[in-house]
């Protein structure tokens, strides 16, 4: 009777899930790959979303996107308005420090991406196929090695020493972690976007009516609005075309702020140069970390395997091209407005260094024209980072409430489709609009969320999965890389909270102005 039951539940958990609308619709990824491998019965307790772990893989077959579609999703996910944050970045650090460790974190945030990209590879390689960064994570750090048990090893790889995909105890905790953080970046971003767009509608608004009636709250109605309009864009591979147009505003944001921040530099009314850090040792020591948070905020990008999801076959060497065209745009993005911006406005430059070119008391330190056309290419590419952050949130949500056996377009999932995305940017909006912490959101998120998903996990995995020796200069790059980036992380977040509860006193729940 024992042993009927057993079988009866193995062949039952022998069948193929339910079809995975997430994948089907958001990432448009369709089908199984490796059918025939059977389902382990290990797994036949863990969530369905885990499914792809054992083996039950979406394919490539329908996929079209090149990578120079992942290279305009990839840049739009870093590149964005959060370069006006890196000014302000410098000033916790100063000139040398903060120059250097800009390089750093961008130097190690391009080789953590590549060794992600590579362990994605492997996996697939494997016959494990993973569109999900949480599911990669659950696999790859759920693995057992050499287990006796003949039902946790599969055809595709059953030569060698290590037996996939058998899920350790832990790996659910592990699914969760990079859930929880994922969603928290995803959220955190969304919530800095609508933010920081509306915080250019009312500069743009202010300029031409000082005295007007609207308040920041107004402004992010109306980029809530706007947003959950384009949200009901099916499909990652959707975003294509905007993510380009997004590029194309990036580097011209970029050359717009960086001459005006020249001009204010040398204009009679800038403010004096002033590079000093602060006095207190102490406080030298918490900018530093936040700043080092808001670097790691400004490289990040927490949905690396949701992009090359999107990726024709093969995809080997497609994410490498991607990546050089995405840090192309970065080292032009990325440097010349943090050099000019803190050149111009030292410790005097505020959070969005637009601010600085724009104060309260006193002209303006740029041509209007000027201003007022930087302000416009960063309020349109926030609505494309808006988008781009939002996929993993929207994933989940129609992989619970689409029907994959109907259209994407029809009423059974549009409907859900429309109301769930209006009211997930609804909460983010209202989280803008009752907590306006800019740069301090900016540190958390990159503290709290960035680091550890693009600066620890993708090492780990890297060193588990694809199993360097261990005296190898790679494992120990990658080993010292964990260690001090999570000591970063824990250090980091305990200042940029700190800074928060500072800040906090500054404003008041709905207030019409951003804190810095």
């Amino acid at each position: 009777m024992a042993h009927a039951a057993f079988d009866a539940e193995a062949g039952a958990a022998a069948k193929p899930p339910a079809a995975d609308a997430g994948a089907a619709f958001v990432l448009e990824s369709k089908g199984r790959s490796h059918p025939s491998t059977p389902r382990p019965p290990s797994a036949r307790n863990a969530r369905a979303d885990s499914a792809v772990i054992c083996g039950w893989v979406p394919s490539r077959g329908d996929l079209a996107g090149t990578w120079w579609h992942a290279g305009f999703h990839l840049t739009t996910a870093i590149v964005g308005p959060t370069v006006l944050t890196l000014p302000y970045a410098l000033r916790g650090m100063g000139w040398a420090l903060g120059l250097t460790v800009l390089t750093a974190v961008g130097a190690v945030t391009f080789y953590e991406y590549s060794l992600m990209s590579r362990v994605l590879e492997h996996c697939e390689a494997r016959g494990r196929r993973h569109i999900r960064f949480r599911e990669l994570a659950a696999d790859v750090l759920g693995i057992t090695i050499n287990s006796p048990d003949p039902f946790l090893s599969t055809a595709p790889h059953h030569h060698t020493h290590m037996t996939f995909p058998c899920i350790a105890p832990w790996s659910g905790w592990m699914f969760y972690f990079v859930v929880i953080v994922q969603t928290a970046i995803n959220t955190g971003v969304c919530i800095g976007t609508i933010l920081l767009a509306a915080d250019c509608l009312e500069i743009m608004y202010t300029s031409l009516s000082p005295n007007g009636p609207l308040k920041l709250y107004h402004f992010i109605i109306i980029v809530a609005v706007a947003l959950a309009f384009l949200s009901q864009l099916p499909s990652f591979h959707s975003l294509r075309h905007i993510n380009f147009a997004s590029l194309l505003l990036s580097l011209g944001y970029t050359i717009l702020v960086s001459a005006a921040c020249i001009g204010a530099g040398l204009s009679k009314d800038a403010p004096g140069k002033d590079y000093t850090l602060s006095s207190s040792k102490s406080e030298q020591t918490f900018n530093a970390f936040l700043s080092i948070s808001i670097l790691a905020s400004v490289y990040g990008n927490g949905i690396l395997p949701e992009i090359q999801a999107t990726l024709a076959p093969p995809a080997a060497g497609k994410m490498m091209k991607a990546l050089v065209l995405c840090y192309s745009v970065i080292a032009f993005a990325f440097y010349i407005p943090s050099i000019t911006g803190y050149w111009a406005f030292g410790s005097h430059v505020q959070s969005n260094v637009l601010k600085s070119l724009m104060p309260d008391t006193g002209p303006a330190l740029a041509p209007t024209w000027l201003l007022g056309l930087a302000v416009l290419f960063v309020l349109l590419q926030l609505l494309a980072i808006g988008l781009v952050y939002s996929q993993v949130a929207y994933e989940i949500m129609e992989k619970s409430s689409a029907d994959a056996t109907r259209g994407k377009f029809s009423r059974r999932n549009v409907v859900p489709r429309l109301l769930l995305r209006t009211l997930y940017l609804a909460f983010c909006a209202f989280m803008a609009a009752m907590l306006p912490f800019f740069g301090d959101i900016v540190g958390v998120v990159g503290a709290v969320g960035f680091i550890p998903l693009d600066f620890v996990l993708p090492v780990v995995m890297y060193n588990i999965a694809l199993a360097p020796p261990r005296r190898s200069p790679m494992f120990l790059a990658n080993t010292a890389i964990m260690v001090v980036f999570s000591g970063v992380g824990a250090i980091g977040a305990f200042a940029s909270i700190r800074k928060l509860v500072l800040d906090a006193g500054q404003f008041k729940l709905f207030s019409n102005n951003v804190v810095d």
